[in-house]
């Protein structure tokens, strides 16, 4: 089943470009050597790979959940 797209292309790519900033932001955390930065990498890589998939495929669940849509462009 497809699923009609529900974020914009200007959204679509800032998410792209957010997700790529949340990666490095996590491995610069893992890097730091804090105790905590395991967690906090995994919790930031998860949540960016998340962010990059909805970017890509241009469908977000919770935006369908509430009841976002796209405007159709009229073909004549």
């Amino acid at each position: 089943m497809f699923y009609p797209k529900n974020v914009p292309t200007i959204e679509r790519i800032g998410r792209v470009i957010s997700g790529i900033a949340l990666i490095i932001v996590g491995l610069w955390r893992l890097s730091a050597g804090s105790a905590d930065a395991v967690v906090v990498t995994v919790l930031l890589i998860s949540t960016a790979v998340f962010i990059m998939v909805t970017g890509f495929i241009g469908w977000c669940p919770a935006c369908a959940m509430v009841g976002r849509k796209l405007k159709q462009k009229e073909t004549r």
